[in-house]
């Protein structure tokens, strides 16, 4: 079996990931001992085998629907959001003029990658309900990337999912010290925990709750978590596929 627990997974984090998968696997009395790090996350999603591990919404509704059944979404218990979803803030170098989303329009945005809800297709919706466009970027392979490719000056701006800024904020200080937000997007559901198709989904969401109630303060602080809710499959299709960069 398949465990991986990798989007949140930040070096400041890691123990904290790994207590709440301890946790998870005690209240299920099996499961792999370690979480997966060294895998594709293509491969991990796609395992047949696969336990648990968290996915995000564009991969869901793009490829995985079908193939896997939802386990439950995290909470993090973020501002002025339903529970269970999250937003992007688009973020700036701290010298940079623009105050408002418009004064992004038609300007350069670094992206993690073309299959990221909020990196990409959040920021894509977005800046089509208010009628505006923005130049494709750098693809640089990760939240944290995108955020130093502003701060280096080989983006304009970028769109980071609130909890990794939140969590960036604790990490790299120095980073964001030197970017500011200048939007958010518009809310959707969040990075959903996932099992294969031949695993007993509710089992593993009653496991995933108690792991997030029994975890020690300092850990649930770490990661932002609150506790597990409920989010359908059609909150997430719901959701149009974005253009591709």
């Amino acid at each position: 079996m398949t465990a991986f627990l990798g989007m949140y997974d930040m070096p400041h984090a890691r123990s904290a990931v790994d207590a709440l998968w301890e946790r998870t696997r005690f209240a299920l009395g099996d499961g792999p001992q370690t979480l997966t790090r060294d895998k594709d996350v293509w491969d991990i999603w796609r395992d047949p085998d696969l336990l648990l591990a968290q996915t995000c919404g564009l991969p869901y509704r793009a490829r995985l629907h079908g193939h896997v059944r939802l386990v439950g979404t995290p909470d993090y218990d973020l501002p002025d959001c339903p529970a269970g979803h999250y937003f992007s803030v688009l973020i700036v170098h701290r010298d940079d003029h623009a105050e408002t989303l418009s004064d992004l329009s038609g300007r350069t945005m670094a992206y993690n990658e073309a299959l990221s809800q909020s990196g990409w297709a959040a920021p894509c919706a977005y800046f089509a309900r208010h009628d505006l466009a923005f130049k494709t970027g750098l693809q640089t392979g990760g939240h944290a990337l995108s955020a130093r490719a502003v701060d280096e000056g080989q983006a304009d701006f970028a769109s980071l999912d609130a909890v990794t800024w939140a969590m960036l904020r604790n990490e790299a200080p120095a980073l964001t010290d030197r970017l500011r937000v200048v939007a958010r997007t518009d809310p959707t559901p969040g990075l959903p925990y996932i099992t294969a198709l031949t695993q007993n989904a509710p089992r593993v969401a009653r496991a995933v709750s108690h792991a997030i109630e029994s975890l020690e303060p300092a850990h649930k602080q770490t990661l932002f978590l609150k506790e597990l809710v409920q989010i359908p499959a059609d909150a997430y299709l719901g959701l149009p596929l974005p253009p591709l960069p």
